[in-house]
C-alpha cells in the first residue's frame, strides 16, 4: 500500500485539513462530508493501512492513540456523558468500508439524530 496516500499527504501538510490536533505521532482533524454534528477523524501520522495490519510492535502507539479519543470528542463538541458521549469507528478493508486505506478514526458525536451514513443503529 502507498504511503503516499491522502491520509499521508495531509499528515505532511501538503493537502490542507481543518486540523484540530497535531502531534509527533497522530494528526485529528474535520471530516469534509460529516456524518454527524461532530465528525472528525484521527490517523497516525505514519503510515498503516488498517487495523488488519496492526501487529505487536503496534501496541504501545496504537494505545496512545486510542487515549486521544475522549479529549477530542470533549474539545470539539461531544457532549460529556452520562446523557452525551460519542462514537469511535475504524472500517477495515473494502468491504467493511474503508474508503482510505490508511488507518483512521472516525470520532461521531453531538445532537441526534445523524445523517444516516453514520449507522445510527450500530
Amino acid at each position: 500500500m502507498s504511503h503516499d496516500c491522502l491520509f499521508c499527504k495531509i499528515a505532511r501538510h501538503e493537502i490542507p485539513a481543518k486540523i484540530v490536533h497535531e502531534d509527533e505521532e497522530f494528526l485529528a482533524f474535520h471530516d469534509i462530508n460529516p456524518a454527524a454534528p461532530v465528525h472528525l477523524l484521527l490517523i497516525p501520522k505514519h503510515h498503516i493501512a488498517s487495523l488488519a495490519d496492526i501487529t505487536p510492535a503496534d501496541h504501545a502507539w496504537l494505545g496512545r492513540m486510542l487515549q486521544l479519543v475522549p479529549g477530542l470528542a470533549a474539545d470539539n463538541g461531544c457532549h460529556p456523558l452520562p446523557e452525551g458521549g460519542f462514537r469511535l469507528v475504524a472500517n477495515t478493508g473494502t468491504e467493511g468500508g474503508q474508503e482510505i486505506h490508511h488507518l483512521h478514526f472516525h470520532i461521531l458525536g453531538g445532537t441526534r439524530p445523524w445523517s444516516n451514513r453514520a449507522a445510527p443503529a450500530a
